[in-house]
This record gives C-alpha cells, sequence and structure tokens, in this order.
C-alpha cells in the first residue's frame, strides 16, 4: 500500500495529501538533458572547438563569468514582470468592468502586440536616455499585453451561470472579483507567467545588447567581440538554467494553488 493509499485508508482529503506530497524528481527530464549534453560531448571531438567547444572548455569559462551580472539580469526580469503583471491585471479588469474601454482598448493592445521587439528596442533606445528605464520599457510594453490578453480572456470565459448565482446573492463588487472572477482565472495568470517568464528572459538579454554595460546581454557582446565561442555557450548555459529553475519554481506554486484540478 503506498502513502497516498494510506492516507486515503485514514480519511485524509485529496488536498491534504498533495499538500504533504514530496517533491517528484524529474527523472525523464534530466535523463533527456543528459542525452543532449552527451551527444554535445561527442560531437565536439570531430569538429573544431571554436564551432562546437566541449564541457571541459566551457565549464572552465563558466566559473569565470561575473556573478553580478547574473544577479542584474535577474532583477531586471523579476522587476518589469512585476510592474508588467500589476499594469495587465488593472487594465484587463477595467476592460472587463467596462464594454467601451474593451472596445477602444483592444485595437491598441493589438497594435502594441503587433510591433516586433528589435522595433521596440530602438524606439527605446531613440527615445530614453537612461539605459535601465529603456530595458525596462521594452520588457514592460511586450510583456503587458501578454498578461492582459490572457487574463481578460479568462475573466470572460468564466461560466455565465457562476455569475448569476454569485449575482443573486447581491455581493459588492470587491466580493464577486474576490470570490469568483479572481480563483476562476488563477490558472489563466498561472500560464501567463510561465509564457512571460520565458518571454521575458529572452528580450532582456536582446534589450542588454543595446547600450547595456552589464547584465547578460552585454556579456554575450563582449564574447562576440572576443571571438569567444566557449564564453558565449556559457552565458547561454546560464540563462537556460535560470529558465528551468523558475519554470520548475511556477509549476510547484501552480500544484500548491491548483492542488482541487488532481
Amino acid at each position: 500500500m503506498t502513502a497516498r493509499d494510506a492516507g486515503a485508508a485514514r480519511g485524509e482529503t485529496v488536498e491534504a495529501l498533495e499538500a504533504r506530497a514530496p517533491f517528484r524528481f524529474p527523472r525523464e527530464m534530466v535523463v533527456g538533458l543528459l542525452l543532449v549534453a552527451v551527444a554535445w560531448q561527442v560531437v565536439s571531438f570531430f569538429v573544431p572547438p571554436f564551432v562546437v567547444p566541449g564541457w571541459e572548455r566551457i565549464l572552465t569559462t563558466l566559473v569565470t563569468l561575473r556573478l553580478d551580472f547574473v544577479l542584474i539580469t535577474l532583477a531586471r526580469v523579476a522587476a518589469a514582470l512585476a510592474v508588467s503583471f500589476a499594469l495587465g491585471l488593472g487594465l484587463a479588469v477595467a476592460m472587463y468592468a467596462s464594454a467601451p474601454v474593451e472596445r477602444y482598448g483592444r485595437p491598441i493592445v493589438r497594435l502594441f502586440m503587433a510591433v516586433p521587439v528589435v522595433c521596440w528596442i530602438l524606439f527605446a533606445v531613440l527615445w530614453f536616455k537612461w539605459v535601465e528605464f529603456r530595458i525596462g520599457f521594452v520588457l514592460v510594453v511586450v510583456c503587458a499585453p501578454v498578461f492582459l490578453v490572457d487574463v481578460l480572456d479568462a475573466m470572460k470565459g468564466v461560466s455565465r451561470d457562476l455569475r448569476d448565482m454569485l449575482r443573486s446573492f447581491r455581493p459588492t463588487g470587491a466580493q464577486f472579483f474576490t470570490k469568483l472572477i479572481l480563483p476562476a482565472t488563477l490558472p489563466a495568470i498561472l500560464t501567463s507567467w510561465k509564457i512571460n517568464l520565458s518571454l521575458a528572459i529572452r528580450v532582456v538579454t536582446i534589450a542588454e545588447l543595446v547600450g547595456a554595460v552589464t547584465g547578460i546581454g552585454y556579456g554575450l557582446v563582449v564574447a562576440q567581440e572576443l571571438f569567444s565561442v566557449a564564453e558565449v555557450f556559457a552565458w547561454t548555459l546560464i540563462l537556460v538554467v535560470i529558465l528551468f529553475l523558475a519554470e520548475a519554481v511556477l509549476t510547484r506554486v501552480e500544484e500548491r494553488l491548483l492542488r482541487w484540478r488532481t
């Protein structure tokens, strides 16, 4: 009998069992990544190191990279995502509450989402002098519309029967939002965070390539100028690890908040 079966026999709820469940080792993911690493090393034996450097060269370069660049990039991403989420959520609530605001706001949001990231970076360089504001502007203008669209669509997707049922109790606007709309849109909010997390990590490196003198993007520029392929792969490896760890944290949060779905 498993621990889950034993807990069920004692009358414990599924929520309690999931809350006590230990972290499951991601065996399939680790095996897949190891296969990729082995294949990379095998290829490095047959091609020059300036094309595909071996792991010994990449790891040697990895320990020489500046840790403060990584922390600066993480701080930029975290701050921009927080601002983007607050802005996107606020505008989504405004559009949900007012049909005219949605009718006039939707085309503007589509316009923002249609502009390529490279164009936003060029606009930021031409418009703003402060580097940090440039990077923050690019991240917010790219990520906030994603939050807005995902949250608004989730709000509008809440069952009409549930909305009518709750309105029969004559709730206040705050109660209607916190008791029904927000819990119902929570899965979409978490999914939007996953999407924007990956998007922000990719965008911030591009934004740091132009004008910044700190961060992972600047480190990639320096590596390119020095023709150091191993350093480029080392910075890339750091970005991949950051994304994997952040997604693991979000997945764990999602499992805790949405354990009722199991």
